[in-house]
């Protein structure tokens, strides 16, 4: 939070007269090596600029928001991101961070008029989807805190947030074991659909009073590379995700796309300092592999044993995954005797000593 309210303002006010020094200025420069009929022309064209914009420009609020471990543009006309940027490392994975200490807020730095509220969502039947995702932030609560900025979510299928796209971005983060830096740049898509009457329409849901529009996808860019090789150790791949729900036997090959594609679709283009040409395909050699079902059911009985609040929480979430035959890893087994000595009362400790 602490570049937010910064940005807001010096970035609105800095970037208005950026844009005016470029145009006014540059236009300037050019007119002393034209001729006088172009001077004339471009004085009066500034003059004209000047006098339309006179009362100042419109402001579709600062071009980059930036937090501790992402970046940002936002759409305040959507109360969505368009793009949220990251760094993965390994060192950025662990830590102590908790996402149990983080709340879903809205970020004081966006206008009320131009953010989504908790209530936007709340029995809209769409989860609250991060594009930079929590698990990304364990080596600091106060990054961890910064993801759960109404700014950083998209309404998103409850299944696909829980399932698939948790899957995805498992695989994101296992990828920092085979690379030093992994970049990943994720968003919603509103795409159109062929109706019956052989016209295409783009059709979304809006949720609350914010009417925040449900996306139709989401997307991932990854870009993957060794600091200690040279470029042609880059890997990169681009994929488009239906938000709807997706089944475990789906491969994440299956959404690949080319990135020029994307681009097409989403009105931006990724890594434009990249040379592409010396980029290798990501899902190449088998790398697009997603955590298998059984090992991400178990991460998944993980996360319910740290949220859970009383020992008889916990003791209903290991007994539905024996009654469901869920093998325990020896992780879990630890976890849950942990979790089971935090959450005892006092008194029933002593009584079983």
């Amino acid at each position: 939070m602490y570049t937010q309210g910064f940005l807001t303002g010096a970035l609105s006010a800095a970037a208005v007269y950026a844009i005016y020094t470029v145009l006014v200025e540059g236009s300037l420069s050019g007119i002393k090596q034209s001729s006088n009929h172009d001077a004339e022309f471009h004085k009066n064209d500034i003059a004209s600029g000047e006098d339309i914009l006179k009362y100042g420009v419109p402001n579709r609020g600062p071009a980059l928001r930036y937090y501790r471990n992402h970046i940002l543009a936002y759409d305040q006309s959507k109360r969505t991101p368009v793009w949220v940027a990251e760094h993965l490392t390994k060192e950025k994975l662990h830590g102590n961070a908790d996402r149990r200490k983080s709340k879903f807020r809205p970020d004081p730095a966006v206008p009320s008029m131009f953010s989504s509220g908790n209530g936007d969502y709340l029995g809209s039947g769409w989860s609250r989807g991060h594009m930079a995702p929590a698990g990304d932030n364990k080596y600091d609560q106060e990054a961890m805190d910064d993801t759960f900025y109404l700014t950083n979510i998209v309404p998103q299928d409850m299944e696909n947030n829980a399932g698939f796209w948790n899957r995805f971005e498992m695989f994101c983060r296992d990828l920092t074991k085979q690379f030093t830096d992994v970049r990943v740049i994720s968003g919603p898509l509103a795409l159109p659909n062929l109706e019956e009457d052989g016209k295409k329409y783009v059709k979304y849901e809006v949720i609350g009073d914010s009417m925040v529009p449900v996306p139709t996808h989401l997307f991932k860019v990854i870009l993957t590379e060794n600091a200690e090789t040279d470029q042609h150790s880059q890997f990169l791949g681009a994929f488009i995700v239906p938000n709807v729900p997706i089944s475990s036997e789906h491969k994440l090959q299956k959404f690949q796309v080319p990135l020029e594609d994307l681009e097409r679709v989403a009105g931006v283009t990724f890594f434009d300092k990249l040379d592409k040409g010396q980029v290798q395909d990501l899902c190449s050699s088998d790398r697009c592999q997603l955590i298998p079902q059984k090992h991400f059911e178990m991460h998944f009985i993980g996360r319910r044993m740290e949220n859970a609040k009383t020992v008889e929480e916990l003791e209903n979430i290991w007994n539905e995954m024996k009654n469901k035959k869920s093998k325990p890893t020896k992780d879990i087994k630890n976890l849950y005797e942990e979790r089971k000595e935090e959450l005892m009362p006092d008194r029933m400790r002593a009584e079983l000593k």
